[in-house]
């Protein structure tokens, strides 16, 4: 493996691992989830939080314009936003 491919302080060679197909995955360490693993599964997501934000006037008529979940979408394009651009 060529140190080229990794990433700075990581041990996993990305480039490696984007090209290998599912096929060559081994899993058979992975046991199989059942139905009772699943009807105790619970589902966590992470939580919100109120806060006031200053946004322009159109900015913010644009969005609420867009009809109910304005906030829900503005808070879907900041997520992206900080996606892409996490160091």
């Amino acid at each position: 493996m060529s140190n080229g491919s990794k990433t700075d302080g990581s041990k996993t060679d990305w480039e490696r691992l984007a090209k290998a197909d599912d096929q060559s995955i081994d899993t058979s360490d992975i046991p199989e989830l059942d139905d009772d693993f699943f009807r105790r599964a619970e589902v966590h997501l992470p939580g919100k939080k109120a806060v006031t934000i200053r946004l322009d006037a159109d900015v913010l008529e644009w969005f609420k314009g867009q009809g109910a979940g304005y906030q829900t979408r503005i808070n879907q394009l900041l997520r992206q936003y900080m996606q892409a651009h996490r160091g």
